[in-house]
């Protein structure tokens, strides 16, 4: 992202510890390199906006809200798909965070909060949040894959409706009442 630069924030420096007010809303240079970080098409219009506001002594809280359109590439046509983000992003930044430091460990119940940074950056901030907001599978409307059938030359082959677990059991209870009917 090196036509995106950074709007980095040291909490410590902000004024008497008062809710502070940010907008960002990158060029055109900085919304064409974070939607190539990103691997989109475009992103046509950007805007983050909210404040960080003090929370107890030494925490913070970052609310904002996040408005973004974005083209992407249909998964099934490649075509663009366009795409309206509007989110809202809550972030607290806690000075008595505990990182686990296992190989494996739990989510927490609450994941909008990180251990408190010396400096954070806005821009990365907004970044994350895009990509969380993005459709992971962008479709066109109407656009459907088609029905691919795989087997052994000389099969006949499977089909969705035949790996159903219950279609067999349905045949043969209709088999089995038109006997009775008979």
């Amino acid at each position: 992202m090196s036509d995106l630069p950074s709007h980095q924030i040291r909490l410590a420096d902000l004024q008497g510890r008062k809710r502070s007010h940010f907008l960002l809303e990158p060029d055109a240079a900085g919304r064409a390199a974070l939607a190539e970080t990103l691997g989109v098409l475009t992103l046509r219009k950007l805007r983050f906006e909210g404040s960080i506001d003090p929370l107890g002594k030494t925490d913070w809280r970052l609310t904002a809200r996040l408005g973004a359109t974005v083209q992407q590439a249909c998964v099934v046509t490649l075509e663009p798909v366009t795409t309206r983000i509007d989110e809202d992003v809550v972030r607290t930044y806690a000075a008595q965070y505990d990182l686990p430091d296992a190989a494996e460990i739990e989510m927490p119940e609450d994941e909008t909060t990180d251990p408190l940074p010396e400096t954070l950056d806005l821009v990365a901030v907004m970044s994350e949040a895009l990509a969380l907001a993005l459709p992971p599978y962008p479709r066109i409307d109407g656009a459907e894959t088609g029905t691919a059938v795989f087997t052994e030359p000389g099969k006949a082959a499977m089909t969705d409706e035949d790996a159903r677990p219950f279609a067999g059991l349905a045949a043969l209870r209709d088999s089995l009442e038109n006997k009775d009917d008979d």
